[in-house]
Formats: C-alpha cells, structure tokens, sequence
C-alpha cells in the first residue's frame, strides 16, 4: 500500500483533480441552464434543446479531460465503475485500483463544493438542485436497467475502440460522444450518471440520497459485464491497457500491454 501510495500519488491526485473538473463543469452548466433567471434558462426551452446543450457542455469537458497532459498521464477513468472493469481485466493492481476509487469520490466532493462557493443560490435552487441525479417517472426500476445499459455500452466502445490499433486515439471522443447522446436522450430516465463518485459529490452537498443504491450498483454492474463479455469473445490478452489515451509520452503505471509488446518488437528487431 505504502509502495503504491509513494510511487503513484500524482496519479492519484490527477484523478480527484479532473473528476473535480467534471464536477465544477457539470454544476456550472446544470446552474446556466437550470435556473429561472439565467439567461440560458431563458433562450432555451426545457426538454430535448436544454439537453443537447448540456450534453454537448459536459461530452466536450470529458473529451478535452481525456485528452489533457493530466488526463493522459491518469488515463482519464474519472469513474470508480471503469477503474472496478479495468481491475476486474487485470490491468490495474489491487492497492492502485483502491486509491483511484477514494480519490475519484473525494474529487466529486470537493468538485461540488467549489461550484457551491462561486454559484451559491444558482446551484441550491430547486431547479438546481446541485445537479443530483434521480430516476426518472418511469420509476426505480427502469432506471437501474437503464443505468446498466449505458454503463455497458460505454465500457464496451472503451474496450473495442482503445485496443483496436488504428482508432485507439480516437477512444475519448467516442466516449464524450456517448456522454452528450446519454444526457440529450437517456436523461429523463435515470438522470444519466454512469459514474457512483459523481451521483455521490451531488447528493453529498443537496442532501439527497433518492435511490443511491442505483448509481452504486448499476454502473459497475454494466462495465463488469462489459469487460467479461469482451474477454470471452476477444480474449484477455486483447486488452492491452487501462488508459483511454495511450498515445503519448506520459508514464503509465498500469499492467500495460504496450511496454510488452515494443520489447517484443525490440526483441525481434535485435
């Protein structure tokens, strides 16, 4: 544990750091759209051109996380369930995988707080509501099948995208792609979370625990089934890393299926 902690703390600490990004972001849209008296609130009516919008805010905001210097020296999971499905490949070592999930949930937190300090009432309006995500009308249970669902697909296009060779830079755009269409159409029936630590940085400022156990459970629950399937189908050996950008020069501390195969190349060059 101790070993990991000295050795891969910025790591770490970049992972609470973007989900903190996220977290600002998503408040800050959720706030210029949601409130009554915001500008934005006025131009755009409710339903499907508010969503796109904030869809489009929030898929841009993951794909420039994924692909800043940070974001490419983390790998950019920003959520406990895709760190739980790469562990689950054996890309990830126990203790790091541990540490990824306490610091994704302390940066959805803190993340919160501080767009409560600069948004004060905008954020706690009911409108708001700090930007917490419940189910929808078609209750709890639609909701948790729902969540399942994007989480599978989700991870599923992470997986096929980052391990095929020609496409693998391209993996954070599919991903912000996926994010904008779950938030303009899959919304109003789960609140489209996909992520425990940023359903959690939510309810911890509003107070609000409406179905928690949804967004705990189903996220992972899609991704585990996600990686299982694309295992049985493709093989372990076919995930090479758990990095959603691993074309570049930053370090990586992950079980990584690059280092062995350029020591195989190097190898059979020599």
């Amino acid at each position: 544990m101790f070993k990991a902690l000295h050795n891969h703390w910025p790591e770490y600490l970049i992972e609470a750091v973007c989900l903190g990004v996220f977290m600002i972001s998503a408040c800050t849209f959720a706030s210029l759209l949601g409130y009554p008296r915001s500008p934005a609130n006025m131009w755009l009516m409710s339903g499907i051109p508010r969503r796109v919008v904030m869809g489009l805010a929030m898929g841009l905001t993951a794909v420039g996380i994924i692909y800043s210097p940070w974001g490419k020296r983390s790998g950019a999971h920003l959520n406990p369930a895709v760190t739980l499905a790469f562990w689950q490949l054996g890309k990830i070592a126990p203790w790091d995988a541990c540490f990824y999930l306490a610091s994704q949930f302390a940066g959805g937190v803190v993340g919160v707080l501080i767009a409560r300090s600069f948004l004060r009432s905008w954020l706690a309006h009911p409108d708001v509501n700090f930007a917490v995500t419940t189910p929808g009308r078609f209750g709890t249970s639609v909701a948790f099948c729902a969540e399942i669902l994007i989480s599978f697909i989700l991870m599923w296009v992470i997986l096929t995208v980052s391990n095929t060779q020609s496409v693998a830079r391209y993996t954070g755009l599919f991903s912000g792609s996926l994010v904008a269409t779950y938030i303009t159409f899959e919304a109003p029936i789960s609140g489209m979370s996909m992520n425990p630590a940023r359903t959690f940085g939510s309810a911890f400022s509003a107070h609000v625990w409406t179905a928690l156990w949804i967004y705990f459970c189903a996220p992972p629950l899609g991704m585990l089934l996600a990686g299982r399937l694309y295992v049985c189908l493709r093989g372990t050996k076919a995930v090479l890393c758990a990095k959603l950008h691993h074309q570049n020069e930053q370090r990586c501390i992950f079980r990584c299926g690059y280092a062995a195969k350029r020591e195989l190349a190097n190898k059979v060059c020599s």
